[in-house]
């Protein structure tokens, strides 16, 4: 890697985009069997592991002036303790202290004067186990490259000790400022992104007349979606610099198994069921949901099978339809899946490259601005990611990778985020929202499970991954999802009460 290199617009856009009350960093828990390593144990295998992730000790070096994008330079001051942090969770270290102590991790800006990182080891966690938290910023990666960046700390062999020992490593100088200037001016007449399509082109002509006929056509197609307003509901206001983050596990098999029996894709399931467990959080809050269909933002890979993976970001994303008032699953899937075979056939994917590739043409300035616009915009009500990960079980230092839980960054009017991540045979639902916002984001678990059941039963597959405990089972009209067992009423006043007084009013 050179010693100064241009960040992408796509991952400039997320440092612009960027405010006190919307900080850009992904990430979230891998939780592991116990004991913890010690902190220099830890340190020690990080540091041997660090040059295959040579953007984690690289810094943003701005061109004077502003006349173009930031570029990625060595930290010349690079310390490893300062990115790696140590902590301990009091007793009895339940769930909902991780959860809590995640959110405060995430509600805290990354310094842009050193490496836009951090990995916390967190001991104390019920079970003898242990988390780590890794936060990066998402000018580093996507969702992808944040996978790959968890397979290059964790090995699939519970025996393979430290790893390999540390190599050697010494910054290059970063670049002058006269450098920086002439280097962004070169980039500005000539960028990469543009090279790389000209010589595709004159290697492949008549594929690059086909492909922008449909990139002309696509980009109707995507304007008019993505400039169609959103509804309005609770889910979107102005966010604050507050998190709640919370989670739930199912078995992947019972989601496959689902997916086979009703013919679709993994991604129709998903989308199917957390389109049934808004539509149920939306109702219990006495919101209309009657017709009412969600604009969901879905990111889809942008890498061309000719495109190494790396570091930054290759995603762009489609804006989905989510029919939270159909209470049918099967009616519900039906309709879901129809929408993505229509959209995956559809010419938006090209377009929205083409509109990725040609943002490097703008000016500067008028980049910076085109992001910050993009994330006030109004044309969306949140981001749905599903993420495949290893399917392999992964080790750290021998203690086994129990679970993953995904964490998706919040900003503009946008006040609920979820993410989903496979891994060895299950699949965890990561909810990220803005704690004024959706202070009950905390039920949406127990509706998604109560979703899943139901999709499960009209597919004729059983789930029998156990429901969460507590309010999360409560239905709209209060009564047990399947599964859970009664309740006295002064129980449910209880746990309604501690949500929400206009909840406490309905079961009154």
């Amino acid at each position: 890697m050179t010693s100064s290199e241009r960040l992408t617009a796509l991952d400039a856009s997320f440092l612009f985009g960027e405010d006190d009350a919307g900080l850009l960093s992904v990430g979230g828990i891998d939780l592991c069997s116990g004991p913890a390593p010690s902190y220099d144990e830890f340190a020690g295998l990080i540091e041997r592991r660090l040059h295959l992730l040579p953007r984690y000790r690289q810094r943003l070096a701005t061109v004077p002036l502003g006349l173009a994008q930031p570029r990625w330079v060595d930290d010349t001051h690079f310390r490893l303790d300062y990115h790696l942090r140590h902590t301990a969770l009091p007793a009895p270290g339940d769930a909902e202290q991780l959860q809590r102590l995640t959110s405060r991790i995430f509600e805290q800006a990354l310094d842009r004067s050193r490496p836009l990182w951090e990995l916390w080891l967190v001991e104390g966690i019920e079970g003898g186990r242990f988390a780590l938290i890794h936060k990066m910023h998402h000018a580093i990666v996507d969702g992808i490259a944040s996978v790959d960046v968890l397979n290059t700390i964790f090995d699939t062999d519970p025996d393979a000790g430290d790893g390999p020992a540390k190599k050697p490593w010494k910054s290059e100088p970063g670049p002058s400022g006269v450098r920086l200037l002439a280097e962004g001016a070169l980039e500005r007449a000539a960028p990469p992104e543009v090279v790389r399509s000209l010589w595709s082109a004159v290697r492949a002509p008549r594929e690059t007349v086909t492909r922008a006929a449909g990139t002309v056509a696509g980009i109707g197609a995507a304007a008019r979606a993505a400039f169609s307003p959103a509804p309005p509901t609770p889910y979107n206001a102005p966010v604050g610099p507050h998190r709640r983050f919370t989670w739930r596990t199912e078995s992947l098999d019972e989601v496959k198994a689902i997916k086979d029996a009703l013919e679709g894709s993994l991604n129709d399931v998903v989308l199917t069921v957390v389109a049934g467990a808004l539509g149920r959080h939306l109702r219990r809050r006495g919101h209309d949901v009657d017709g009412l269909e969600l604009q969901v933002f879905v990111p889809v890979a942008l890498r061309s099978s000719s495109e190494d993976d790396g570091a930054g970001n290759e995603v762009s994303g489609l804006k989905v339809p989510l029919p939270v008032g159909i209470t049918d699953p099967l009616e519900r899937f039906k309709a879901i899946s129809a929408t993505m075979d229509e959209l995956k056939d559809s010419t938006q994917v090209m377009a929205l490259r083409a509109g990725v590739e040609a943002s490097v043409l703008a000016p500067f300035a008028v980049s910076e601005q085109g992001s910050r616009l993009g994330y006030s915009q109004r044309y969306i009500n949140l981001v749905v990611t599903n993420v495949p990960g290893p399917q392999e079980k992964l080790y750290l230092l021998g203690r086994e990778l129990e679970a993953i839980y995904p964490l998706v960054p919040l900003g503009g009017n946008l006040g609920l985020g979820v993410t989903i991540v496979s891994y060895a045979s299950r699949i965890f639902f990561g909810f990220t929202a803005d704690a004024e916002i959706l202070p009950d984001v905390v039920e949406l678990p127990g509706y998604l499970h109560a979703s899943l059941t139901e999709l499960g039963e009209a597919a004729g597959v059983a789930v029998e991954t156990p429901p969460p405990a507590g309010a999360s089972g409560l239905s709209p009209d209060g009564e047990p999802w399947p599964g859970y067992e009664e309740q006295t009423v002064a129980d449910i006043r209880r746990v309604v009460a501690e949500l929400d007084p206009w909840a406490l009013a309905q079961v009154d």
